[in-house]
């Protein structure tokens, strides 16, 4: 797809705070490696060293790691070990491991593995739902439906997130109110917060106000989180719009890793460090340590047999003294 972001020019920012400047003090950084970065990755990726990049990413003090999938192994073989994988790491006080649970049989298997918070996907693009899950976005929010009342029941966290909210692979431009629409449902069935994925990554900073314009009238601002891909290099300049706006929660991706295999083309997520590199520099408090998370980058694409895609793991290698 020729992606040509349509005319913004009679637009004009409309951030929380009036100005334009860092609303959050504090941000979180969400980090999706272990599960959205490594299912797209060609290469196998044993337990052992997945467990290890998980334990890396808790010493580095990221609150919440996205630690696996509990899918079927046939459309997802990257994620057969998820069992495995959450019965190895060592938990960290303070920090949560959500899991992708896309159904009842997915949400069972992650509670007899001990997971604690659910993750569950659906999309404000219609064909988008059908490569993706392989049905409509009405029937992919009965199937989750269930998924949250169990959760619910059982004291259990549930993070929704919306795919394709700028664009998709196949229908071009997504309209915000689909992006409203989706996310006040899963809002509804009682997801403590939804991530609005720039899924194929071409958003701008216009797009990505153009939409938080829609999002923010209709849900509050801390049930907001962002999740941006870099196929266009425009990830970094949509997150401090995002700031902008008073997004405290960031997705991002250790060493870059991840894409999409049903968006042709897409890059992956913005990486951990390339965020927390730009996070310090303004003065945000996070938690997490620059130095390991660059070490943990260069673990895991050292396991994958090519270097990380963040300029700042490039930067920061261990070992070199340019900083």
């Amino acid at each position: 797809m020729s992606w040509i972001p349509p005319s913004t020019a009679s637009r004009s920012p409309s951030p929380v705070n009036g100005g334009g400047e860092i609303c959050p003090k504090a941000v979180t950084l969400y980090e999706v490696g272990p599960r959205d970065g490594l299912q797209a990755e060609a290469q196998s990726v044993s337990a052992a060293d997945k467990i290890a990049l998980i334990d890396k990413l808790s010493a580095s003090g990221l609150s919440q790691i996205e630690a696996a999938s509990f899918v079927s192994p046939k459309w997802v073989p990257q994620m057969a070990d998820a069992a495995e994988v959450m019965a190895g790491i060592q938990r960290k006080a303070g920090a949560r491991y959500p899991v992708l649970t896309p159904n009842m049989h997915g949400y069972e298997a992650a509670r007899s593995a001990g997971a604690d918070t659910a993750a569950i996907f659906g999309a404000a693009s219609e064909s988008f739902s059908q490569k993706n899950i392989n049905c409509s976005i009405a029937e992919s929010l009965a199937r989750f439906t269930p998924v949250c009342a169990a959760a619910a029941r059982d004291g259990v966290r549930v993070r929704g997130y919306v795919s394709c909210v700028i664009a998709c692979p196949y229908e071009g431009p997504i309209l915000p109110d689909a992006v409203v629409r989706v996310a006040e449902r899963l809002l509804e069935m009682g997801c403590y917060e939804i991530s609005l994925g720039d899924t194929i990554g071409v958003g701008t900073p216009a797009e990505t106000q153009r939409l938080l314009d829609a999002v923010l009238k209709r849900i509050p601002v801390e049930k907001i989180a962002v999740h941006f891909h870099d196929t266009y290099g425009q990830a970094l300049a949509n997150i401090l719009t995002s700031l902008g706006y008073g997004i405290a929660t960031v997705d991002s991706s250790v060493g870059g890793l991840g894409g999409c295999p049903y968006a042709p083309g897409a890059a992956g997520n913005v990486a951990t460090e390339d965020v927390l590199y730009m996070l310090n520099g303004l003065g945000v408090h996070t938690g997490v340590d620059l130095d390991a998370v660059v070490e943990a980058a260069w673990f895991i694409n050292g396991v994958l047999g090519h270097p990380p895609r963040s300029k700042v793991a490039l930067a920061l290698r261990p070992g070199n003294t340019g900083r």
